[in-house]
């Protein structure tokens, strides 16, 4: 019986994982030339995917790369007033450390058998049991697992629905070896999330386990062609920079000079999810996870759902080796409900961070009553 896994990112790496742990094999194949082909993003805050690392018997390892203190959280208004601010102290359990997404991956690769991922095979189509790739190869499957994210290419095969833009454009730029470069905005920053947030406009600050400082510039209730008519000049950095800093009047000017410190990668993210609480007829060969599944608003939760998808997946096939419709089948149940009803928090989030009065909002979310 052959397990297919497409997509090398966290939650077909964790399913490949358990699903070795409990004596079973699965290939994964991965349309990237090798895991160093790109960069793997920024930090992440990983809180109930613990759960799938201890499944995953990497709890440890998790433990051994994990930032406690990047739990750490400022909360401010353009003007510069501090509405919150949390210090972990070093003996706190790690509760939501943040940790680097490039470290995880490789943790999670590292624990795999050689030859498990398939680098460079980048899947053109699947029905009937048949892989085809773009190469012009093949390979079968008895189970397929689609775990390919947004633009998932096996997704089709259970749903028609798609990503959909929801108001909220990204640009991303960093402050590079910042403890060296700027120390007084390393100091101001901190050691965790730095959120700045105001009528429309958020800024958001996060330091990197390689001393990067990555910043993202969020624009809300703007629409899918926003970029096209902002003015930022992605083509020159510098000129971007200074744009990016003419779109935010009014603002303290610490803030601003941390766009001013940045480096030369400016980069557009117009933000998309999937309908919360997608489901689909259960198929007996096919099934999602991770933001193929249920793509959600960048607030804290996709790597988290991710890992326990590919986890409780795994588990369910390991409990039903004969069976494998009846495991996609228990697996869908709880993956439906379980991300259906973070979907909705992570939706009502979004929608606080869109309203004029936002950091009011959010900090009554940090500190209720």
């Amino acid at each position: 019986m052959t397990i297919a896994i497409v997509g090398a990112g966290l939650g077909g790496l964790a399913l490949a994982r358990v699903l070795h742990v409990n004596g079973m094999d699965s290939v994964v194949y991965e349309r990237e030339p090798s895991r160093a082909a790109r960069g793997q993003g920024g930090m992440l805050d990983i809180h109930s995917g613990q759960r799938a690392l201890r499944e995953a018997g990497l709890i440890d390892g998790f433990h051994a790369i994990a930032r406690g203190e990047g739990q750490d959280m400022r909360l401010l208004q353009p003007d510069g007033t501090l509405l919150l601010q949390e210090d972990t102290p070093d003996d706190a359990p790690l509760a939501r450390p943040e940790v680097d997404r490039a470290d995880l991956r490789d943790l999670l690769l590292d624990s795999l058998p050689e030859g498990t991922v398939r680098w460079g095979h980048a899947v053109t189509s699947a029905d009937n049991g048949l892989l085809r790739f773009t190469d012009g190869g093949s390979a079968p499957y008895d189970l397929l697992v689609g775990a390919d994210g947004a633009r998932s290419r096996v997704r089709p095969l259970l749903t028609e629905a798609r990503p959909a833009h929801i108001g909220q454009n990204v640009v991303e730029v960093g402050i590079p070896d910042i403890d060296r470069t700027h120390p007084d905005l390393a100091a101001m920053v901190g050691r965790g999330n730095y959120w700045v947030l105001g009528n429309g406009i958020s800024l958001a600050a996060q330091r990197n386990g390689d001393g990067r400082v990555r910043i993202g510039v969020s624009f809300y209730n703007t629409g899918e062609d926003w970029f096209a008519t902002s003015g930022i000049p992605f083509d020159d950095p510098a000129a971007a920079r200074a744009r990016l800093i003419e779109l935010l009047p009014g603002w303290d000017s610490r803030f601003t000079a941390l766009i001013a410190a940045c480096d030369d990668t400016v980069v557009p993210r117009s933000i998309t999810m999937l309908p919360v609480g997608l489901t689909w007829p259960s198929a007996p060969d096919v099934t999602l996870v991770g933001d193929a599944a249920h793509l959600m608003p960048p607030t804290g939760e996709g790597a988290n759902m991710a890992l326990l998808d590919g986890a409780l997946l795994g588990l369910a096939l390991a409990a039903h080796p004969d069976d494998f419709p009846a495991a996609v089948k228990e697996y869908e149940r709880e993956m439906f409900e379980r991300t259906g009803a973070i979907g909705r928090q992570c939706a009502r989030i979004h929608d606080m961070l869109m309203a004029p009065d936002a950091a009011q909002r959010m900090l009554a979310f940090f500190q209720p009553g």
